[in-house]
């Protein structure tokens, strides 16, 4: 069996462009991450700075406690949900990395499609 150079010029481009376009998507991924982590730093910051400014005005203990209880609530709700958001980013990320290795694979393992 002899291999032609065009053919080993051609799979080594495809792999080549593979790795491209699974890098492109990697960024992607990362800067999809980046901005939750961004605009969930950006709601936490807001929503203290409003407890802040209700706590400073409240006359009684039990509307203290009241506003750190809600505070305290909200907060943990937030918490929950853009951890899961970004749990889910970070799981596309990894499934998209894995995408190329996958097609080598296949290549390679025609019984594992």
């Amino acid at each position: 069996m002899m291999f032609k150079v065009e053919d080993f010029q051609n799979y080594g481009k495809e792999h080549f462009e593979q790795v491209v376009a699974s890098a492109t998507s990697v960024q992607h991924g990362l800067q999809a991450i980046a901005s939750a982590y961004g605009d969930f730093t950006k709601k936490s910051f807001e929503d203290t700075k409003s407890f802040v400014e209700k706590l400073s005005g409240v006359k009684s203990l039990d509307k203290a406690v009241e506003a750190q209880t809600e505070f305290a609530r909200s907060s943990y709700e937030t918490f929950v949900a853009e951890s899961q958001k970004i749990a889910g980013l970070y799981s596309d990320l990894a499934k998209t990395a894995f995408k190329p290795v996958e097609t080598i694979v296949a290549k390679f393992n025609p019984t594992a499609q």
